[in-house]
Protein backbone atom coordinates (compact mmCIF):
# COMPACT_ATOMS: atom_id res chain seq x y z
CA UNK A 1 0.00 0.00 0.00
CA UNK A 2 1.51 3.52 -0.96
CA UNK A 3 2.14 6.11 1.83
CA UNK A 4 -0.11 8.69 1.24
CA UNK A 5 2.70 11.02 3.53
CA UNK A 6 5.70 10.30 1.99
CA UNK A 7 5.99 13.04 -1.00
CA UNK A 8 9.27 11.15 -1.59
CA UNK A 9 7.88 7.98 -2.53
CA UNK A 10 10.18 5.21 -4.06
CA UNK A 11 11.71 7.29 -5.87
CA UNK A 12 14.52 4.65 -4.83
CA UNK A 13 12.62 1.76 -6.77
CA UNK A 14 14.04 3.59 -10.25
CA UNK A 15 17.33 4.77 -8.84
CA UNK A 16 20.47 2.82 -10.19
CA UNK A 17 23.95 2.96 -10.62
CA UNK A 18 24.92 6.96 -11.70
CA UNK A 19 26.08 6.76 -15.00
CA UNK A 20 26.88 9.59 -17.59
CA UNK A 21 23.86 10.50 -19.65
CA UNK A 22 24.88 13.73 -20.89
CA UNK A 23 25.66 14.79 -24.58
CA UNK A 24 25.90 11.72 -26.40
CA UNK A 25 29.26 11.13 -27.34
CA UNK A 26 31.94 8.57 -26.83
CA UNK A 27 32.78 9.83 -23.80
CA UNK A 28 29.53 10.09 -22.93
CA UNK A 29 28.42 6.39 -23.10
CA UNK A 30 28.33 3.79 -20.35
CA UNK A 31 30.99 1.33 -20.16
CA UNK A 32 29.36 -0.97 -22.24
CA UNK A 33 27.95 1.01 -24.71
CA UNK A 34 31.50 3.31 -24.84
CA UNK A 35 33.59 -0.80 -25.90
CA UNK A 36 30.53 -1.30 -28.59
CA UNK A 37 31.39 2.23 -29.50
CA UNK A 38 34.91 2.01 -30.21
CA UNK A 39 34.66 -1.72 -31.68
CA UNK A 40 31.81 -0.26 -33.98
CA UNK A 41 34.02 2.63 -35.16
CA UNK A 42 36.81 -0.07 -36.14
CA UNK A 43 34.64 -2.29 -38.18
CA UNK A 44 33.19 0.49 -40.32
CA UNK A 45 36.63 0.96 -41.03
CA UNK A 46 37.60 -2.65 -41.50
CA UNK A 47 34.04 -2.53 -43.93
CA UNK A 48 35.34 0.08 -46.06
CA UNK A 49 38.87 -1.08 -46.93
CA UNK A 50 37.22 -4.92 -47.00
CA UNK A 51 34.54 -3.03 -49.77
CA UNK A 52 37.10 -1.19 -51.67
CA UNK A 53 39.07 -4.73 -52.24
CA UNK A 54 35.71 -6.44 -53.53
CA UNK A 55 34.74 -3.48 -55.64
CA UNK A 56 38.05 -3.27 -57.23
CA UNK A 57 38.21 -7.14 -57.93
CA UNK A 58 34.30 -7.70 -59.15
CA UNK A 59 34.88 -4.42 -61.39
CA UNK A 60 38.03 -6.11 -62.90
CA UNK A 61 36.26 -9.33 -63.79
CA UNK A 62 32.91 -8.13 -64.79
CA UNK A 63 33.34 -7.53 -68.22
CA UNK A 64 30.09 -7.18 -70.36
CA UNK A 65 28.02 -9.06 -67.34
CA UNK A 66 24.76 -7.46 -66.15
CA UNK A 67 24.77 -9.60 -62.99
CA UNK A 68 28.28 -8.95 -62.29
CA UNK A 69 28.10 -5.14 -63.05
CA UNK A 70 24.28 -5.16 -60.67
CA UNK A 71 26.85 -6.73 -57.95
CA UNK A 72 29.55 -4.16 -58.56
CA UNK A 73 27.43 -1.48 -58.07
CA UNK A 74 25.25 -3.18 -55.15
CA UNK A 75 29.07 -3.17 -53.54
CA UNK A 76 29.83 0.22 -53.72
CA UNK A 77 26.41 1.60 -52.41
CA UNK A 78 27.89 -0.27 -49.46
CA UNK A 79 30.41 2.22 -49.02
CA UNK A 80 27.54 4.20 -47.81
CA UNK A 81 26.03 3.34 -44.98
CA UNK A 82 29.94 3.05 -43.08
CA UNK A 83 30.79 6.45 -44.28
CA UNK A 84 27.01 7.89 -43.21
CA UNK A 85 28.17 6.64 -39.53
CA UNK A 86 31.88 8.04 -39.50
CA UNK A 87 30.33 11.08 -40.16
CA UNK A 88 27.71 11.39 -38.39
CA UNK A 89 29.32 10.00 -34.84
CA UNK A 90 31.38 13.11 -35.21
CA UNK A 91 28.61 15.54 -34.78
CA UNK A 92 26.73 13.46 -32.28
CA UNK A 93 28.83 14.50 -29.50
CA UNK A 94 28.42 18.19 -29.44
CA UNK A 95 26.25 19.80 -26.69
CA UNK A 96 23.39 21.81 -27.58
CA UNK A 97 23.56 25.64 -28.67
CA UNK A 98 21.06 28.36 -29.22
CA UNK A 99 20.38 27.46 -32.50
CA UNK A 100 20.28 23.50 -32.00
CA UNK A 101 18.54 23.39 -28.48
CA UNK A 102 18.16 19.79 -28.83
CA UNK A 103 21.70 18.75 -29.81
CA UNK A 104 22.56 17.08 -32.99
CA UNK A 105 21.69 13.97 -32.54
CA UNK A 106 19.88 13.15 -35.41
CA UNK A 107 23.30 13.50 -37.79
CA UNK A 108 22.83 9.93 -37.34
CA UNK A 109 19.41 10.08 -39.26
CA UNK A 110 20.65 12.72 -42.05
CA UNK A 111 23.21 10.23 -42.86
CA UNK A 112 20.30 7.07 -42.37
CA UNK A 113 18.64 9.17 -45.31
CA UNK A 114 21.50 10.33 -47.44
CA UNK A 115 22.46 6.26 -47.42
CA UNK A 116 18.37 5.31 -48.20
CA UNK A 117 18.31 7.60 -50.58
CA UNK A 118 21.28 6.57 -52.87
CA UNK A 119 19.96 2.85 -52.48
CA UNK A 120 16.47 3.62 -53.71
CA UNK A 121 17.56 5.90 -56.66
CA UNK A 122 20.18 3.75 -57.85
CA UNK A 123 18.49 0.15 -57.18
CA UNK A 124 15.55 1.91 -59.66
CA UNK A 125 18.56 2.69 -61.47
CA UNK A 126 20.16 0.01 -61.96
CA UNK A 127 16.88 -1.93 -62.75
CA UNK A 128 15.60 -0.09 -65.46
CA UNK A 129 19.06 -1.08 -67.47
CA UNK A 130 18.62 -5.04 -66.94
CA UNK A 131 14.84 -4.46 -67.70
CA UNK A 132 15.72 -2.98 -70.95
CA UNK A 133 19.25 -5.72 -71.77
CA UNK A 134 16.64 -8.57 -71.05
CA UNK A 135 13.89 -6.86 -73.53
CA UNK A 136 16.38 -5.95 -75.74
CA UNK A 137 17.48 -9.55 -75.50
CA UNK A 138 21.27 -8.67 -75.33
CA UNK A 139 23.56 -11.76 -75.00
CA UNK A 140 26.44 -11.42 -72.28
CA UNK A 141 29.77 -12.19 -74.31
CA UNK A 142 31.75 -13.94 -71.52
CA UNK A 143 35.04 -15.15 -73.03
CA UNK A 144 38.32 -17.33 -72.55
CA UNK A 145 41.11 -16.13 -70.31
CA UNK A 146 44.73 -17.86 -70.29
CA UNK A 147 45.82 -18.35 -66.24
CA UNK A 148 49.13 -19.38 -66.02
CA UNK A 149 49.62 -20.97 -69.17
CA UNK A 150 46.05 -22.60 -69.30
CA UNK A 151 42.83 -21.33 -70.91
CA UNK A 152 39.28 -21.08 -68.72
CA UNK A 153 35.73 -20.08 -69.44
CA UNK A 154 36.24 -16.80 -67.46
CA UNK A 155 32.82 -17.06 -66.28
CA UNK A 156 34.36 -19.67 -63.74
CA UNK A 157 36.33 -17.16 -62.17
CA UNK A 158 33.64 -14.29 -62.13
CA UNK A 159 31.25 -17.16 -60.48
CA UNK A 160 34.18 -18.07 -57.80
CA UNK A 161 35.37 -14.62 -57.11
CA UNK A 162 31.45 -13.41 -56.55
CA UNK A 163 31.42 -16.33 -53.90
CA UNK A 164 34.60 -15.40 -51.83
CA UNK A 165 34.14 -11.84 -51.89
CA UNK A 166 31.19 -11.98 -49.62
CA UNK A 167 32.31 -13.76 -46.94
CA UNK A 168 34.08 -11.09 -45.34
CA UNK A 169 30.75 -9.01 -45.76
CA UNK A 170 28.99 -11.95 -43.92
CA UNK A 171 31.27 -12.01 -40.90
CA UNK A 172 30.74 -8.30 -40.28
CA UNK A 173 27.27 -8.40 -40.66
CA UNK A 174 26.83 -11.00 -37.95
CA UNK A 175 29.35 -8.95 -35.64
CA UNK A 176 27.37 -5.48 -36.59
CA UNK A 177 23.97 -7.04 -35.78
CA UNK A 178 24.81 -8.04 -32.49
CA UNK A 179 26.34 -3.91 -31.81
CA UNK A 180 24.01 -1.98 -33.23
CA UNK A 181 21.15 -2.77 -30.60
CA UNK A 182 23.73 -2.15 -27.68
CA UNK A 183 23.89 1.43 -29.41
CA UNK A 184 20.51 2.08 -30.79
CA UNK A 185 22.34 2.98 -33.91
CA UNK A 186 19.72 2.67 -36.65
CA UNK A 187 22.89 3.25 -39.52
CA UNK A 188 24.96 0.49 -38.33
CA UNK A 189 22.04 -1.74 -38.06
CA UNK A 190 21.41 -0.74 -41.91
CA UNK A 191 24.75 -1.17 -42.85
CA UNK A 192 24.36 -5.15 -40.90
CA UNK A 193 21.00 -5.49 -43.21
CA UNK A 194 22.84 -4.43 -46.35
CA UNK A 195 26.11 -7.02 -45.54
CA UNK A 196 23.69 -9.68 -44.40
CA UNK A 197 22.17 -9.39 -48.19
CA UNK A 198 25.51 -9.43 -49.73
CA UNK A 199 25.59 -13.22 -49.47
CA UNK A 200 22.49 -13.76 -51.83
CA UNK A 201 23.93 -10.69 -54.67
CA UNK A 202 27.16 -12.57 -54.52
CA UNK A 203 25.52 -16.54 -54.64
CA UNK A 204 22.88 -14.92 -57.51
CA UNK A 205 25.72 -13.05 -59.47
CA UNK A 206 27.35 -16.75 -59.74
CA UNK A 207 24.05 -18.29 -60.30
CA UNK A 208 23.49 -15.72 -63.26
CA UNK A 209 26.69 -16.68 -65.13
CA UNK A 210 26.44 -20.07 -64.64
CA UNK A 211 23.75 -20.04 -66.41
CA UNK A 212 24.96 -18.45 -69.24
CA UNK A 213 27.70 -20.66 -69.64
CA UNK A 214 24.44 -23.02 -69.68
CA UNK A 215 22.82 -21.56 -72.71
CA UNK A 216 20.17 -19.30 -70.77
CA UNK A 217 21.75 -15.97 -72.23
CA UNK A 218 18.40 -14.39 -70.53
CA UNK A 219 19.67 -15.46 -66.91
CA UNK A 220 22.52 -12.49 -66.56
CA UNK A 221 20.18 -9.83 -67.14
CA UNK A 222 17.29 -11.91 -65.19
CA UNK A 223 19.59 -12.35 -62.10
CA UNK A 224 20.77 -8.38 -62.52
CA UNK A 225 16.65 -7.39 -61.99
CA UNK A 226 16.73 -9.57 -59.04
CA UNK A 227 19.66 -8.13 -57.51
CA UNK A 228 18.35 -5.03 -58.25
CA UNK A 229 15.00 -5.65 -56.67
CA UNK A 230 16.99 -6.33 -53.34
CA UNK A 231 18.85 -2.91 -53.65
CA UNK A 232 15.68 -1.36 -53.90
CA UNK A 233 14.31 -3.48 -51.15
CA UNK A 234 17.00 -2.14 -48.76
CA UNK A 235 16.43 1.43 -49.64
CA UNK A 236 12.66 1.16 -49.34
CA UNK A 237 13.17 -0.09 -45.98
CA UNK A 238 15.74 1.92 -44.49
CA UNK A 239 13.61 5.25 -46.19
CA UNK A 240 10.37 4.07 -44.55
CA UNK A 241 12.52 4.06 -41.07
CA UNK A 242 14.41 6.85 -41.13
CA UNK A 243 11.31 9.57 -42.66
CA UNK A 244 9.84 8.14 -39.34
CA UNK A 245 12.07 8.72 -36.96
CA UNK A 246 13.09 12.62 -38.92
CA UNK A 247 9.49 13.54 -38.70
CA UNK A 248 8.75 12.85 -34.97
CA UNK A 249 7.56 9.20 -35.06
CA UNK A 250 7.70 7.20 -31.36
CA UNK A 251 10.95 5.43 -30.86
CA UNK A 252 11.28 2.29 -31.89
CA UNK A 253 13.40 -0.58 -31.64
CA UNK A 254 16.69 -0.57 -33.58
CA UNK A 255 14.86 -2.79 -36.64
CA UNK A 256 11.93 -0.68 -36.34
CA UNK A 257 9.66 -3.26 -35.93
CA UNK A 258 8.13 -2.77 -31.96
CA UNK A 259 7.53 0.19 -29.74
CA UNK A 260 10.79 1.06 -27.61
CA UNK A 261 10.90 -0.59 -24.21
CA UNK A 262 11.60 2.32 -22.71
CA UNK A 263 8.40 3.91 -23.08
CA UNK A 264 6.34 1.32 -20.55
CA UNK A 265 9.93 1.32 -18.81
CA UNK A 266 9.61 4.86 -17.98
CA UNK A 267 6.03 4.96 -17.48
CA UNK A 268 5.81 2.03 -15.14
CA UNK A 269 8.74 3.59 -12.96
CA UNK A 270 6.59 6.86 -12.22
CA UNK A 271 3.48 4.53 -11.37
CA UNK A 272 5.24 3.17 -9.10
CA UNK A 273 5.87 6.87 -6.73
CA UNK A 274 3.52 6.78 -3.99
CA UNK A 275 2.57 10.30 -4.76
CA UNK A 276 1.53 10.16 -8.43
CA UNK A 277 -1.91 8.98 -9.56
CA UNK A 278 -1.22 8.11 -12.92
CA UNK A 279 1.22 9.02 -16.06
CA UNK A 280 2.07 8.09 -19.47
CA UNK A 281 5.02 9.19 -21.91
CA UNK A 282 5.77 10.54 -25.19
CA UNK A 283 8.82 9.53 -26.68
CA UNK A 284 10.98 10.24 -29.31
CA UNK A 285 14.02 8.83 -31.32
CA UNK A 286 16.87 11.84 -31.54
CA UNK A 287 19.25 9.11 -33.06
CA UNK A 288 21.12 6.89 -31.26
CA UNK A 289 19.08 8.69 -27.30
CA UNK A 290 15.08 9.95 -27.28
CA UNK A 291 13.68 12.98 -26.14
CA UNK A 292 11.37 12.13 -23.83
CA UNK A 293 7.72 13.89 -22.38
CA UNK A 294 6.58 12.41 -19.15
CA UNK A 295 3.50 13.62 -18.03
CA UNK A 296 2.26 12.58 -14.19
CA UNK A 297 -0.86 13.44 -12.60
CA UNK A 298 -0.40 13.51 -8.46
CA UNK A 299 -2.53 12.50 -6.17
CA UNK A 300 -4.86 15.56 -4.51
CA UNK A 301 -2.72 17.33 -1.94
CA UNK A 302 -0.19 15.34 -2.75
CA UNK A 303 2.12 17.62 -5.30
CA UNK A 304 5.86 17.04 -4.35
CA UNK A 305 8.27 20.21 -3.98
CA UNK A 306 10.29 20.71 -7.55
CA UNK A 307 13.55 19.35 -5.15
CA UNK A 308 11.65 15.98 -4.76
CA UNK A 309 10.71 16.32 -8.79
CA UNK A 310 14.37 16.70 -9.74
CA UNK A 311 15.41 13.91 -8.00
CA UNK A 312 12.87 11.91 -9.65
CA UNK A 313 13.82 13.25 -13.28
CA UNK A 314 17.17 12.01 -12.72
CA UNK A 315 16.31 8.51 -11.24
CA UNK A 316 14.20 8.00 -14.12
CA UNK A 317 16.95 9.47 -16.74
CA UNK A 318 18.72 6.69 -15.35
CA UNK A 319 16.84 4.13 -15.89
CA UNK A 320 18.39 3.80 -19.63
CA UNK A 321 21.37 5.24 -21.17
CA UNK A 322 19.07 6.23 -24.04
CA UNK A 323 17.06 8.78 -21.76
CA UNK A 324 19.18 11.67 -22.61
CA UNK A 325 16.93 14.25 -22.51
CA UNK A 326 14.08 14.00 -20.25
CA UNK A 327 11.39 16.21 -18.74
CA UNK A 328 8.95 15.77 -16.05
CA UNK A 329 5.44 17.51 -16.49
CA UNK A 330 3.02 17.47 -13.43
CA UNK A 331 -0.65 17.86 -15.08
CA UNK A 332 -4.08 17.87 -13.29
CA UNK A 333 -4.82 15.45 -15.75
CA UNK A 334 -3.06 13.51 -18.96
CA UNK A 335 -3.40 16.00 -21.81
CA UNK A 336 -5.20 13.80 -24.71
CA UNK A 337 -4.12 16.12 -27.46
CA UNK A 338 -0.19 15.06 -26.90
CA UNK A 339 -0.60 11.37 -25.58
CA UNK A 340 -3.05 9.88 -28.67
CA UNK A 341 -2.24 6.30 -26.93
CA UNK A 342 -4.44 7.00 -23.66
CA UNK A 343 -7.62 5.92 -26.20
CA UNK A 344 -5.54 2.96 -27.13
CA UNK A 345 -4.74 1.98 -23.43
CA UNK A 346 -8.44 2.35 -21.71
CA UNK A 347 -10.02 0.22 -24.59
Amino acid sequence: MKKANDPQGDASKVTSTPQETGHVGQHDLPPEQQAAFAKAVRLERISIFVRIITVAIIFSLSGSSQAMRASWIGDSLGFLPPIAFLIAIRFIGRPPTPRHPYGVHRALGVGHLVAAAALLSLGGMLLFESAMGLWGGQRPPIGLINIFGTTIWAGWLMAVASVIVVIPSVILSRIKLKLAPVLHNKVLYADADMNKADWLTGLATAVGIIGVGAGLWWFDAAVAIFIALDILGDGLRNLRGCLADLIDARATTTDSKAPSPAIEQVRQALLELDWVQDADVRMRDQGQVFHTEAFVVPHEGQMPPLEELEVVREAISELDWKLDDLVLIPVAELPEEFLPQIDDREL
